[in-house]
């Protein structure tokens, strides 16, 4: 007797359109995010439409905080790859409702919106711990480096702003020595009363130039003056160390040769990548393994994580009011003090000691917490606890650094 298939007619037309909400399985985030939307005061969003009589019908703006919302809380940030789910992923076209923004369309609504979407964000996930949805029961933490809008090109170290400091100062010395002369031949050519106090456009670029390197030569003075007084130095403390070690290299505040600034975007750092080594930020993020959810981020140009794990639990307990049982992170973020902190909040960590493929050397008597994490880590449970991190959040990353909007 032959086999007896399920039917399966891929090219077959409905009588009657499918409802959307059979996409989707019950309880589905999507259904989650759309309910919650509804219920919150979008007049943010909307005010920036009324009265303005354009013609062409915007796009309405609970649709776009709805796509938005669950794409930030699933890990997609690229305006184009939003757009591309738009047509190919059911639970953005459940909450698109037949709409398709272009990714012009997504990132421009995104930039006009920015200060609302920051508090938005957080009451939904404000919401999504009240409803029960994020449990908070094990916590996944990571870093990405993200690409800033500037090119390292645009970057100049120290030593090279001191060098071409000096170069254009002289230049702009003869520039100036000479528009003064012509200006006086002219003077005596046409009389007093004539124009020429315009600086020539090549005084002007120079100078231009100038101001831009010594504004960024003051930022890097500031920075490493802000660097100096963390390791307890002073203003005019002759490059002796409080500790008693041998003396200082460089005068306070002094930035050695090779730091460098940027001078499209000042705030960024260069930072190494899989691509190599490009001007970044560090974005952090805490996804709730159990949702699926990401429940806090930060922003930092600090390119390691090591000292942005306490911080980011810090806002998941400002923005949920509670801290998770359980923390999940890779060996970026190892430091005794961290292990430490951590034990005395009563979390359960899980935090690597060696980098993927790596071996972590043996902690020192001096390292107690470090000692006691790797104990844990040896243990079964702490190696099947330690293999869910990369699981979880692996699926809310950026796929790359250089994927951007």
């Amino acid at each position: 007797m032959p086999t007896s298939f399920r039917p399966y007619a891929p090219d077959q037309s409905l009588l009657l359109p499918p409802s959307p909400r059979d996409w989707l399985p019950e309880g589905h985030l999507a259904y989650f995010i759309s309910d919650t939307v509804d219920a919150l005061d979008l007049a943010a969003f909307y005010a920036p439409y009324e009265g303005d009589g354009r013609r062409n019908q915007p796009f309405d703006p609970a649709m776009m905080v709805k796509v938005l919302l669950y794409a930030y809380a699933t890990g997609t940030f690229s305006s184009r790859r939003i757009a591309r789910k738009l047509e190919e992923d059911v639970a953005y076209r459940y909450l698109a409702a037949g709409n398709f923004p272009a990714h012009r369309t997504i990132c421009e609504f995104r930039q006009l919106h920015l200060k609302a979407f920051g508090s938005l964000f957080v009451q939904v996930v404000q919401i999504a711990r009240e409803a029960g949805v994020v449990q908070l029961g094990s916590l996944v933490v990571d870093g990405s480096k993200v690409k800033a809008n500037a090119s390292k090109h645009k970057a100049m170290s120290y030593g090279r702003m001191l060098e071409q400091e000096r170069r254009l100062r002289s230049q702009i010395a003869e520039l100036t020595e000479r528009a003064a002369a012509v200006d006086a031949a002219e003077d005596t050519e046409h009389g007093p009363e004539a124009r020429g106090d315009e600086l020539p456009d090549e005084l002007k670029r120079r100078e231009q130039r100038l101001q831009k390197i010594q504004e960024a030569k003051a930022r890097l003075e500031a920075r490493q003056a802000e660097e100096d007084r963390k390791k307890g130095r002073s203003e005019g403390d002759e490059r002796k160390s409080p500790r008693g070690g041998g003396p200082f290299a460089r005068d306070f505040g002094v930035p050695p040769d090779k730091a460098q600034d940027n001078f499209t975007d000042p705030e960024s750092r260069i930072m190494k990548t899989s691509q190599g080594f490009d001007q970044c930020y560090n974005g952090q993020i805490a996804v709730d393994e159990g949702s699926q959810m990401i429940v806090a981020t930060k922003l930092t140009n600090q390119a390691a994580d090591n000292d942005e794990l306490l911080p980011l639990l810090d806002k998941v307990q400002s923005d949920l009011g509670c801290q998770p049982q359980q923390i999940l992170a890779d060996a970026g973020y190892r430091a005794e003090a961290t292990f430490e902190k951590l034990e005395t909040r009563g979390i359960d960590a899980y935090i690597s000691l060696a980098r993927e493929g790596s071996e972590a050397a043996a902690p020192s008597e001096a390292l107690p917490a470090t000692g006691r994490m790797a104990q844990k880590l040896a243990t079964e449970n702490g190696r099947r606890r330690y293999r869910r991190r990369k699981a979880v959040v692996e699926r809310v990353l950026p796929a790359s650094v250089h994927d951007s909007a």
